[in-house]
């Protein structure tokens, strides 16, 4: 009601009517439905493979990609934004012309980590690569 976050301070079990009070800490997970659990246990088994969602799933690359990303939402998680280009994240060598080593680099891994994120190399392969 204030705003506050809620605490548990109470457990029970309707089946024998054991209950357990004190103070415990709320599970994030445990307010999500049934399904959306059984689709982090099922991306966590394949280890983050979201091939591997689609394929149990039985559904469209991008159709799997929303369903998981709903489930982050409602777990409070916001996906990283990619980064945006200039000073901060490379650039050229002043006394060079084209991109320094490490901005090529760092491009190396944005499209290896873009290639993992469409599903086209799994967790395994991007590890391997890096």
């Amino acid at each position: 009601m204030c705003g506050d976050r809620l605490v548990v301070n109470g457990l029970g079990c309707d089946e024998c009517g054991t209950e357990l009070s004190g103070h415990f800490a709320p599970c994030d997970f445990c307010a999500l439905a049934e399904d959306d659990r059984q689709l982090l246990r099922v991306f966590l088994t394949a280890r983050g493979n979201m091939k591997e969602l689609e394929r149990h799933l039985a559904v469209s690359y991008p159709t799997a990609r929303a369903r998981f990303d709903a489930v982050l939402g409602r777990l409070g998680i916001v996906p990283p934004s990619p980064p945006s280009g200039g000073a901060a994240t490379g650039g050229t060598d002043p006394g060079r012309s084209g991109p320094t080593v490490a901005t090529a680099a760092r491009s190396g891994r944005v499209a290896l980590l873009q290639d993992l994120a469409a599903g086209n190399v799994d967790v395994d392969e991007a590890l391997d690569r890096l």
